[in-house]
């Protein structure tokens, strides 16, 4: 049974918030977007959002002990507990409200409604920290109008979180584009050799090395080591944070266990993507061997 509060989307205090609407809601909305209705799709997502807030303020409150969460995923949750080191109580909202308000803000940025997508943005970071596109598309509003601070910092905070590729290539490639500015050519070379080194397949990508080809930041003027050097003495790492292949790994390791061989397939390879093939396996077998020795290598454990 859906449960209704007037307008979609969470409950009414007490309800059971894995029985609501809210899913069907945003399918709704996300349809509207595909068919170029962005405005009333706005409209829709706004008063979810509104119920949603109300909700929270009256049903999930933040401690010093506790928080609440919306991960998709357990992944989401085992790499929060691992990269951030947050010791409360994580609680799931029962929920996607980092989907939700991901789908405001594309709605307001269709609308011209740059100011409401970017605090939009911001409530999708705040209920999923480890969605790197949330970070990376607050990070293109914040560069748009101007805030490069923020926009590097956005930038700088995927590095520790990505778990794919493709948003840690776009980490770099934003460095890149600052590292040319500054007229600080080999660290921009750097970065898109960092960029490059992770073979994803993308047109921003695609265009900077094109671009970047015979000038002074061609990423073959400097060598990984070098790269790494250069890109060390600008405060970056030149490549992801293995914490996070490890919960990649951990939760493939979990879902073969389970029988759920697609799920651990697609795990495994987005950790070989991010640190490559011989480290993944090493990482792998390290955790196959913890297992063994009895420790706690099991991801639903956190």
């Amino acid at each position: 049974m859906t449960l209704d509060t007037g307008r979609g989307g969470l409950p009414q205090e007490g309800a059971d918030v894995s029985q609501t609407s809210m899913t069907d809601e945003l399918l709704r909305a996300e349809g509207l977007l595909v068919q170029g209705q962005a405005g009333q799709a706005q409209e829709l997502l706004a008063r979810l959002a509104e119920d949603a807030e109300e909700y929270i303020d009256r049903n999930c409150p933040t401690t010093d002990e506790l928080q609440w969460f919306s991960f998709p995923t357990l992944f989401e949750r085992l790499a929060y507990r691992r990269v951030e080191d947050d010791p409360r109580e994580l609680r799931d909202v029962g929920e996607p409200l980092d989907r939700l308000y991901a789908d405001l803000a594309l709605a307001c940025i269709h609308e011209g409604d740059y100011a409401m997508a970017t605090e939009a943005l911001k409530h999708a970071v705040r209920w999923n920290p480890m969605g790197c596109e949330y970070r990376l598309n607050l990070a293109d509003l914040f560069r748009i109008d101007g805030n490069v601070q923020e926009f590097l910092a956005l930038s700088y905070s995927v590095f520790e979180r990505a778990s794919d590729a493709r948003h840690l290539a776009r980490a770099f490639l934003n460095f890149v584009g600052y590292f040319v500015a500054q007229d600080k050519p080999l660290a921009a070379a750097s970065a898109l050799r960092a960029a490059r080194r992770l073979d994803v397949r993308d047109d921003s990508l695609d265009a900077a090395l094109d671009q970047a080809a015979g000038t002074d930041h061609d990423p073959d003027l400097v060598s990984d080591e070098q790269a790494g050097e250069l890109l060390s003495a600008e405060g970056l790492p030149d490549g992801a944070n293995a914490e996070v292949a490890v919960c990649l790994l951990m939760c493939a390791t979990d879902a073969a266990d389970l029988g759920q061989r697609d799920t651990a397939a697609q795990l495994t390879l987005r950790a070989r993507d991010l640190v490559g093939e011989e480290a993944a396996m090493e990482l792998f077998r390290l955790i196959r061997a913890e297992d063994e020795e009895g420790g706690d290598g099991n991801a639903s454990s956190y």
